[in-house]
C-alpha cells in the first residue's frame, strides 16, 4: 500500500508493510467513533497521506492508501464538528437559562421595590439589573429590612 521508497528487490518487506497498513486501517475503521486515540491516529495518518500526496512519484499502493484513508479522516472531522456544535448549543442553552433567571429575578425585585418605595432612580435600577443571580437572591432577603431608598443605595454601594 505505502511505497516509502522500498524498492522492488525488497518485495517481501514491501508486502509485510502493506499488510500492516491494511490491518491498521481496518482496525481504525472498526474503532468506536469515541475511542480515545482514534482521532489522534487519524490525524497522524492524514499527515502521512498529505506527505505522500506531495511526492512526485507515487506508487499505486500510495494512491490506494491515500484514497482509503480520506473517508475515515473526513468522517472523524465531521464528527468533531458535530460534537463542537452540540457542545456550543448546550452552552448557549445554559447561558440563556442563566440569563433568563437573572433577568426574571431582577424584574421581580424591581417590582417589589417599586411597590414599596415608588419610583426607583434609574441608576439604582441599572445597578440591580446588572447584579448576578446570587446577589439578587441576597437583595431579595435584604429588602425586607429596608425602610428607605437610601437603605437600598447603601446595600448596593457598601
Amino acid at each position: 500500500m505505502l511505497g516509502l521508497g522500498v524498492s522492488s528487490q525488497y518485495s517481501p518487506i514491501r508486502k509485510i508493510v502493506e499488510e500492516e497498513q491494511e490491518r491498521a486501517i481496518d482496525e481504525l475503521t472498526r474503532l468506536s467513533p469515541n475511542a480515545p486515540l482514534k482521532s489522534a491516529s487519524l490525524n497522524l495518518l492524514y499527515n502521512l497521506s498529505r506527505n505522500l500526496e506531495a511526492l512526485s512519484k507515487k506508487t499505486q499502493e500510495d494512491r490506494e492508501f491515500i484514497m482509503r484513508l480520506a473517508p475515515l479522516y473526513q468522517q472523524d472531522r465531521e464528527q468533531a464538528v458535530q460534537e463542537g456544535l452540540k457542545r456550543g448549543l448546550q452552552q448557549g442553552v445554559q447561558q440563556g437559562i442563566q440569563q433568563g433567571r437573572q433577568q426574571g429575578e431582577a424584574y421581580l425585585l424591581l417590582r417589589q421595590l417599586q411597590r414599596r418605595f415608588g419610583e426607583i432612580p434609574q441608576n439604582l435600577e441599572e445597578n440591580i439589573r446588572n447584579l448576578p443571580v446570587e446577589r439578587l437572591e441576597d437583595l431579595g432577603l435584604a429588602l425586607l429590612d429596608f425602610n428607605t431608598l437610601t437603605d437600598l443605595d447603601n446595600w448596593l454601594h457598601p
